[in-house]
Parts: C-alpha cells; sequence; structure tokens
C-alpha cells in the first residue's frame, strides 16, 4: 500500500478545541459566541417548521377520513 508507510507516525487526533481567553480589565474573559445564539435560533424554528408541518399532515389525513 502507498500510504502504509505513514501509519504509527502520526501523533493522536484531538477531539476538542479549548476556547481561547481574552485577558480583560478583571481577568480572563471568554469571548462573546453569537454564532451560538444564531445556531439556536435556527434550531428552533426548524423545530417550530416540523411542528407545523406533522400538524398539517394530521389535519390532511383527518380531512381524508369525513
Amino acid at each position: 500500500m502507498p500510504g502504509s508507510a505513514m501509519i504509527g507516525r502520526l501523533g493522536p487526533m484531538t477531539t476538542e478545541r479549548v476556547p481561547e481567553t481574552v485577558v480583560g480589565p478583571v481577568g480572563p474573559v471568554r469571548p462573546a459566541e453569537p454564532a451560538g445564539r444564531a445556531v439556536t435560533a435556527g434550531l428552533v424554528l426548524a423545530v417550530l417548521a416540523g411542528v407545523g408541518w406533522a400538524a398539517g399532515m394530521v389535519y390532511t389525513v383527518m380531512g381524508w377520513q369525513l
């Protein structure tokens, strides 16, 4: 195999990233994470859309039975 020479020479891969800290006037402070808020808002909207879709499907199926 062409890549078999590299096996055993690589170090372990990291699985977590440590958040960088900023030294402020009071001490170390983590920077704000605006992307986290956007992701949370997107997930909430996705859940609401899913619930609306499911309710629409139930309404449609109930309408067929009438």
